[in-house]
């Protein structure tokens, strides 16, 4: 059983639909800002308390859209298996990185990241994304 790290991650996508990537201090790959869920906290305390300290960002923990739990080989930690639940998040607030964030990036659904990116994010999280954006409303 691997060692598991469990987050609460947010596909935050902004009014143009775009979704935010987010790159740790002293770190290559971009993913999904959030983190680690601490004790006695649920995965939505979790999320609004990081996207606060990460990106300034404020949300009501009511708009925040629970889309499940994905599970992929941590990109940070070795031999670690990052567990996120992954809540959609609409929010046309400006963010900027804090706390240990270095870089923060905006994606459209149909760019090509250039960028290194978290496995969780690359092959599960970013699929939902453009599926979810190019889906007819």
């Amino acid at each position: 059983m691997p060692n598991v790290i469990r987050i609460a991650a947010a596909l935050l996508i902004d009014p143009q639909g775009r979704t935010l990537l987010v790159r740790k201090r002293g770190t290559e790959a971009f993913m999904q800002p959030g983190g680690k869920i601490d004790a006695g906290e649920t995965p939505v305390q979790a999320l609004v308390r990081e996207l606060f300290e990460e990106l300034g960002l404020r949300i009501d923990p009511s708009q925040a859209l629970h889309l499940g739990r994905f599970s992929a080989p941590a990109a940070n930690e070795p031999g670690f298996e990052v567990q996120a639940e992954l809540f959609r998040v609409n929010s046309a607030a400006p963010v900027a990185p804090a706390a240990e964030i270095e870089e923060v990036v905006w994606l459209g659904a149909d760019q090509a990241p250039a960028m290194a990116l978290a496995p969780l994010t690359r092959d599960l999280i970013l699929p939902l994304y453009r599926e979810a954006v190019s889906a007819p409303r």
